[in-house]
């Protein structure tokens, strides 16, 4: 079973998009792409990054 955790190799910021991009298996760029959309056309973006960042653990 796959479990859903902030990425310790591929991450820019926290490792939220690149722990996303490794659960749904897609590349982490597109994940980027959405979540800067979301962020700038629908307001909600920053505020989940945040709260994904505290919220999903560390892989180890």
């Amino acid at each position: 079973m796959k479990k859903l955790y902030k990425s310790a190799t591929d991450k820019k910021i926290a490792g939220v998009c690149g722990g996303i991009a490794e659960y749904l298996n897609i590349d982490s760029t597109i994940v980027r792409l959405i979540w800067v959309f979301f962020a700038i056309f629908v307001g909600a973006g920053l505020l989940a990054y945040i709260i994904a960042a505290l919220v999903m653990p560390k892989e180890y």
